[in-house]
């Protein structure tokens, strides 16, 4: 399994490789010597594009079968098939439950096989095609993703996803809480609620968004944590807010992306809310978080550099915006040029050497941002999931605290990092760096 891209992806990743494994198939850590080789794949940047392409014509003498899905499988198919006619399967967003299926085809006639079923197809359908009783495998026993919803009905003009994820189609309520049942009873103790737009869950089957409703329902059904993404800040509602600060399972982590800080920016990105209004959204998430008696949010974003016209001035508010919110996380970007979205139409003569200058201006701004966050948790105790032992020290355990940073703390002589996995345990904290805290066991 090869997977680029967005927890949507991952999730699509997991759900692929417990079918297969229920096949008789076998995961594998390498391609070398795979019989099977599929690849879940995003179209949101050019760089995705260009590692897709170029990993897969690497594979044309492998000998295996190479199937591609995900979102450049369904913009692509066409293409991809006559491109690389080594590739044995193509599909898109809205079967990733036939591919067993289309594999098994391809290996008996030896020939290509091409399944991706258009957005006008699949919006006809009642919900989206994920089966809760399929067989998935969860690159973690404690942690799973729920996907609630998919596409978007947004459109920004900058963005794919509309047209390869198609437009937003809502699991029913209580398939997500008989979901949310079995996952509890097989033992996970934090679940992702995944959506490209969860504040609008359930509008279109239920003509008003149940995101808020869904979110108590989950949070207290005996789930020890509980996060989602993505939130659309034009959508984030008073109630949605006040049950991410009222109710206990719900980590103090929110994925609020702002894009620009330039409301001329924002306008011309179709994103509905100006800088003031996002301003707003933060301080009214922090007043509900610090009534409820939480610990301080830790709020993550995207944010965009170079989208076509943006000016020293554009930017310059878009710094504003950043320093005044104290960002945890950024996810930050230059822009990159999607044919097919509105923006790629508009050229935009800014030299490169300026765009890198912003961006690298707007990366240090960041870190100093999450390095400021991250003091406040000195010499205090933080709740910490363990994932297991470091990837650089076998000695030294990972974990993720409430706000989602990564925390480490020594592994007791006497003990195996096993013992920790999956497990929660308080953490003192002794040093706080930018991107992550480290303590000692309680």
């Amino acid at each position: 399994m090869i997977t680029f891209g967005c927890q949507m992806n991952k999730s699509d990743s997991e759900r692929i490789d417990g079918m297969l494994n229920a096949l008789g198939g076998e995961a594998v850590a390498s391609s070398e010597g795979a019989d099977i080789i599929v690849f879940v794949t995003c179209c949101v940047r050019e760089a995705a594009d260009e590692r897709l392409y170029g990993q897969v014509a690497s594979l044309k003498n492998s000998g295996a079968l190479v199937a591609v899905g995900g979102c450049i499988g369904q913009r692509d198919a066409a293409e991809l098939a006559a491109k690389m006619p080594h590739v044995g399967v193509v599909f898109g967003t809205h079967n990733i439950m036939s591919l067993p299926a289309l594999i098994k085809e391809a290996r008996e006639t030896q020939a290509p096989v091409v399944e991706v079923i258009s957005n006008a197809d699949a919006a006809e359908a009642e919900h989206p095609a994920l089966d809760p009783e399929a067989p998935l495998r969860r690159e973690h026993a404690w942690h799973a993703w729920l996907p609630i919803m998919t596409g978007c009905n947004n459109f920004c003009s900058y963005c794919v996803v509309p047209y390869v994820r198609g437009r937003e189609r809502s699991q029913p309520f209580e398939d997500v809480l008989k979901e949310t049942e079995r996952l509890i009873a097989d033992g996970v103790k934090e679940i992702t609620l995944l959506g490209q737009n969860v504040n609008s869950y359930g509008r279109d089957l239920y003509g008003h968004p149940r995101f808020a409703e869904l979110l108590r329902a989950v949070g207290n059904s005996g789930i020890e944590r509980l996060r989602f993404a993505t939130s659309h800040p034009k959508d984030l509602l008073p109630e949605t807010i006040a049950a991410f600060a009222e109710v206990p399972a719900i980590m103090p982590a929110l994925h609020l992306p702002v894009q620009s800080g330039s409301d001329r920016v924002l306008a011309a990105m179709n994103r509905r809310y100006t800088a003031k209004r996002y301003l707003e959204l933060i301080d009214s998430v922090r007043s509900a978080v610090l009534a409820a008696g939480k610990e301080p949010v830790a709020f993550s974003t995207d944010i965009i550099v170079g989208y076509p016209g943006e000016t020293e001035e554009d930017f310059e508010q878009t710094l504003a915006l950043a320093k005044a919110v104290g960002f945890a996380q950024a996810f930050t970007f230059m822009y990159s040029k999607r044919e097919g979205t509105p923006a790629a139409a508009h050229d935009d003569d800014t030299p490169r050497e300026v765009i890198q200058e912003r961006f690298d201006r707007l990366v240090e701004l960041v870190q100093q941002s999450a390095w400021d966050f991250n003091q406040q948790f000195l010499n205090q105790g933080l709740p910490v999931l363990f994932e297991g032992s470091s990837k650089r020290d076998a000695q030294m355990l990972a974990g993720r605290g409430p706000g989602n940073q990564t925390i480490h703390a020594p592994l007791p002589a006497d003990k195996q990092a096993s013992d920790f996995s999956g497990k929660l345990f308080p953490v003192h904290i002794t040093e706080a760096k930018t991107w992550y805290l480290r303590g000692t066991l309680l």
